[in-house]
């Protein structure tokens, strides 16, 4: 049985879906994607969401009383001759006469003065830079692992040591990472990935580097830092959009730009 992607739930939740109706029946028959749905709807329901506030009838004119002061008030300018439509079309035949009069000047000289030509010279184009793409196969691999790193931290026990110096040695590995993607992001013009890694980076940091290493209250604190962040949300749909650019085209073998 073919299971759900993340984007198709995605979409059912918000009620974006294409095949609403589809989505629906599989979960009703699936039970792995039942609770894969459940435990996104419960990510979903922990990001805040801004309603926007109520706009009266008299909002418009608010705006307009608020700025109208600051808007310069332009004269209307009398017609000048030379914009006439006489004066133009003939402005337009003295400039064309002149313009043939140059082109048969020129060709005159240049009968005159012609030379054989001894050489070609090729000029080349000059060679634009690039701006350096990033990977998408690594990016997408960076962003998988710090998905189960982040569902990982946020499912963890805490009372359990056995996992805490597994999670910060995993933890020091995703901050190098993460690093060299955010130097390569930082060339290019899309604020949305750098916000997430910038979020990320906060939150390995503060992981790998714990004082007296991971414990109780320290994957607490964790744990909240990331669901404040909604960082798992942000990563998952970072992931979602990457799945969609390969499929647009791109070959993830020979690596393509996000």
């Amino acid at each position: 049985m073919m299971h759900l992607t993340e984007e198709e739930m995605i979409g059912q939740v918000y009620g974006e879906g294409e095949n609403a109706a589809a989505v629906e029946r599989h979960l009703d028959a699936c039970r792995q994607c039942t609770e894969a749905f459940a435990e996104l709807q419960r990510d979903l329901s922990e990001v805040d969401r801004v309603a926007a506030p109520a706009r009266d009838a008299h909002y418009g004119e608010r705006v307009w009383a608020a700025i109208a002061d600051s808007l310069p008030v332009y004269a209307v300018q009398k017609r000048r001759l030379w914009s006439s439509g006489l004066v133009k079309g003939l402005s337009y035949a003295a400039a064309c006469a002149l313009l043939v009069g140059c082109a048969f000047y020129a060709g005159r000289l240049w009968e005159l003065k012609k030379q054989p030509t001894t050489a070609k010279v090729e000029q080349k184009a000059p060679q634009v830079k690039q701006p350096i793409p990033i990977v998408v196969v690594v990016l997408d691999d960076h962003l998988d692992r710090s998905e189960r790193f982040l569902v990982e931290l946020k499912h963890a026990d805490m009372d359990s040591t056995a996992m805490a110096s597994p999670m910060r040695d995993e933890a020091r590995t995703l901050l190098a990472a993460n690093r060299v993607c955010r130097k390569n992001v930082g060339q290019t013009d899309d604020p949305e990935l750098t916000t997430a890694l910038d979020h990320l980076d906060s939150l390995l940091a503060d992981a790998a580097n714990e004082p007296g290493g991971l414990n109780a209250k320290s994957i607490a604190r964790l744990q909240d830092k990331m669901n404040s962040d909604g960082l798992l949300f942000e990563v998952r749909v970072l992931r979602s959009r990457i799945s969609n650019h390969k499929l647009a085209g791109n070959n993830p073998a020979k690596g393509g730009t996000i």
